[in-house]
């Protein structure tokens, strides 16, 4: 059975990630702060565990609960979306809470599961980034903080597919398009079922070539 570790699993891509994990025979390690009903209904082997991303202890935790595991992929979802960051506007501290969530978090996730997953022997990462962090694609401005955590976490994944090619683990940098959820609001173009199963299309077909490529939901690369 295959084992796959979701962060940010109680709602919007998280919660559809594990449904779509779940419903196709997968052992699903979802993990969030606070459990929601949908999150526990789901039919299907899956484990919750209480993370918060930004907790080291709480990572280590994770790390032990998951020691006898082989852990096959590691999606990491968990993010935030503040809009309030125009310039003038701009909340540094606000700023900085959103780098430990989108950007640091996913790191300490990854580097605290290594042993699991170097144990399924060609395991995938999949970073849930977003194409707001491509530099090359913003021709708007604004959103200072959320382009910022997002152009950072494609940095850090480039180098973790570098870093972990010699482990055999493929790293993925992934779009998951302008989904309507609560992050991404009601005038999303797509909604989570059709994002989430574009999103695993891709991971599945991801050879170690591709790691540390920027794709998005629907297979196009996208610039840098």
């Amino acid at each position: 059975m295959p084992v796959v570790v979701i962060t940010g699993a109680n709602r919007g891509l998280g919660l559809e990630f594990a449904r779509q994990y779940a419903a196709e025979g997968w052992r699903v390690h979802a993990c969030c702060r606070r459990p929601t009903d949908a999150l526990s209904g789901i039919a299907g082997d899956v484990v919750l565990h209480s993370l918060d991303v930004t907790d080291a202890k709480g990572i280590a935790a994770l790390a032990r609960d998951l020691l006898g595991e082989a852990v096959d992929l590691l999606i990491n979802n968990a993010g935030v979306l503040d809009c309030r960051q125009s310039l003038g506007q701009i909340d540094y501290a606000r700023w900085e809470d959103m780098m430990r969530i989108n950007t640091l978090a996913p790191v300490a996730v990854t580097e605290a599961l290594l042993p699991a997953l170097a144990r399924a022997g060609d395991a995938k990462v999949a970073l849930i980034t977003s194409r707001m962090g491509s530099v090359t694609d913003n021709t708007s401005g604004g959103f200072y903080a959320y382009r910022a955590s997002k152009a950072a976490l494609n940095a850090v994944g480039r180098s973790l597919a570098l870093d972990l090619a010699d482990k055999g683990i493929t790293v993925l940098l992934l779009h998951p398009g302008w989904v309507r959820t609560d992050m991404g609001g009601p005038n999303g173009l797509i909604d989570a079922p059709q994002s989430v199963a574009g999103l695993r299309s891709v991971i599945a077909g991801a050879k170690p070539a591709d790691s540390g490529r920027f794709f998005a939901y629907d297979g196009r690369e996208l610039p840098w």
